[in-house]
This record gives C-alpha cells, structure tokens and sequence, in this order.
C-alpha cells in the first residue's frame, strides 16, 4: 500500500465526524446560554439573540392580542387557555396541573430539555407564575421578557402578525418541591409559625373589603404578611430596581421561610419571584392552589380586619 494511503482519511467519515461537531456545538451553545439565562432579561438582550437555535419565546398573552402584533418567532402559550393552571374539585382555581400533563403541554410549546425559554407578557404576575411553573418543574434556563410586549415596543423593536408554530419538542420534568407550598404545609405553618405568610393581593383584599369570585370568604390568613405585589412594579410594567425592591421587602425575616400566597396563586407568583429570583432569599415557596383552596373549607381559619394595614 503506498504510504499516503495510510494518512488519507476515509471520506465515508467525513459526514460522521462533521455531524458530531455539529452535535458538539450545538451542545456548546445550549450549555452557554442555560449558563447566562438571567431572571429578567431586556429588550435589547432578546433582539440580539432571538435566532440563537435553542431560545424560544413563549408569548402567553391572549390570541387577540397576540395576532395583533408580537414578538417575530415567539409562538403563542396563551396564559389562561393554554394549560398552564388548574381547577380543582377542592375550590382550587389556579393549581399547577399534574406533573406529566404539563411537561407535554410545554413540550408542544417547543421548549424542549436544551431550550432557554423567555416568557413574554403584559402582566407581571401571569410571566411570573409561567416562570415559577418551569422553575418547580426542574427547568432553570428560564428568564422574564421585564416589561413584556410594552417595553419590547418602546424599544421600537419590530413586530409581527404571522403566527409562529412551535417546533416538535420533548420536555423532561424534574419536580422540585422545594418552590411549592401545598395545602398540608400551609396549615402546619399556621400552627407553627415557622414560616413567614407573604399576602400579595391588593389591601381591599386583604383587609376583607372585597374579594374575588374564586375566593369564598373575605379577609386573610392569620399573621400573615402583607406586600400588594403591584408595588413591586414600575409604571410601565418592568420590576423596580433590586435595592428599591430590597426596601421594599425589608418586613420579610431574612432567615425564616417564606410562603406566598394571593387567590389562585398569580398575583403571589410576583411576590415569589421578587425574593427567590431577584433578593435571593433562600427558602420561598409558591402555594399555587392560595386562597381559592383555602378558603373552599369554612373550618380554616381567616382574619378580616377591615382597617388600613
């Protein structure tokens, strides 16, 4: 055999070696952009990487609103009719849904295992609570478009009209429990006080004014904690900066456990990502099922004062 054929690479492993590079990269990219995925990221930030091939934009405004202008590629998850949260047989009007239900939801979403997902809204609350829902399910590459579709156009950004359709993909969920309060721990809390109950609806709420349809009774849970999640929020929808938020938030013990709650675990979801995602507090749960669960059984027990708090 003359002695370059023993150097000349096989050209039927050209097309292998070229595809596991190809891999290699790909796997490069998803592990750098899961690395970077912040809490909040701005306009600015998504333009640059909206064709990077493993972020997708999750719109989860409503259809109408989404027809009528989004973000190029974002594909529509429609926060109230896409799945996201649950009614209960137990008065719960906004639970997470089980488990493997809402990992094939997402997965048709197209955020696959490898995917950064950015959520996009006009309601900090409902980003929030889609940002918590991939948190519990053990999927940290996960960010906030701050200030949704408003800032997005501010920033004189391009939109779109034509609908996007989610690419196939498979989600794999990694419950953590760590992020949910669920019905038995918040009952224990009450009669422990080993946990600090953060109220994020608004004072007429709170002080038993008025209530939503979901919830059955007037008023708070006992020794809870209130911070009314829109004073968390800038005018035009963007979280406040950390140190105002930091103020803010300063009646929360910083070494005790915190456990958010509103009606159907929405407004909470705000309340919930200010401490875990921005203040770094490090024991904050999310009780999803709130008030609406709570206040399903009349022997539970509920405050209402009726005075300024």
């Amino acid at each position: 055999m003359p002695a370059h054929a023993a150097t000349r690479p096989a050209t039927n492993a050209l097309p292998g070696a070229l595809a596991a590079l190809a891999l290699a990269a790909l796997m490069w990219l998803a592990a750098t952009i899961s690395a970077q995925a912040q809490p909040l990221v701005e306009p600015d930030w998504l333009g640059t990487h909206l064709r990077d091939p493993n972020l997708v934009v999750l719109d989860i405004r409503g259809g109408t609103a989404y027809a009528a202008g989004h973000i190029a590629g974002a594909v529509n998850a429609d926060y109230e009719h896409a799945g996201w949260r649950a009614v209960l047989p137990d008065g719960s009007g906004g639970a997470l849904p089980p488990v493997d239900h809402i990992s094939v939801i997402i997965g048709q979403l197209g955020v696959g295992d490898g995917d950064h997902a950015v959520i996009v809204a006009d309601d900090f609350g409902a980003a929030a609570r889609v940002y918590w829902t991939f948190k519990v399910l053990g999927h940290d590459s996960v960010s906030i478009l701050d200030g949704g579709t408003s800032v997005w156009r501010t920033a004189g950004l391009p939109m779109a009209t034509e609908a996007s359709l989610p690419r196939q993909a498979t989600f794999t969920p990694h419950y953590n429990d760590t992020l949910r309060a669920d019905l038995p721990m918040v009952s224990a809390t009450l009669a422990s006080g080993s946990a600090t109950l953060l109220d994020a609806r608004p004072a007429s709420q709170w002080l038993g004014q008025s209530k939503t349809a979901a919830v059955a009774r007037f008023g708070h849970l006992p020794n809870a904690t209130w911070i009314d999640q829109s004073s968390a929020l800038q005018p035009d929808g963007r979280l406040k900066p950390a140190a105002e938020l930091a103020v803010l938030f300063d009646t929360v013990a910083a070494g005790k456990p915190v456990v958010a709650y509103c009606n159907t675990g929405h407004l909470a979801a705000t309340d919930w990502f200010v401490l875990s995602e921005i203040l770094h507090h490090p024991d904050v749960r999310l009780y999803d099922a709130s008030l609406s669960q709570w206040t399903h059984d009349p022997a539970r027990p509920m405050v209402r004062e009726l005075s300024s708090p």
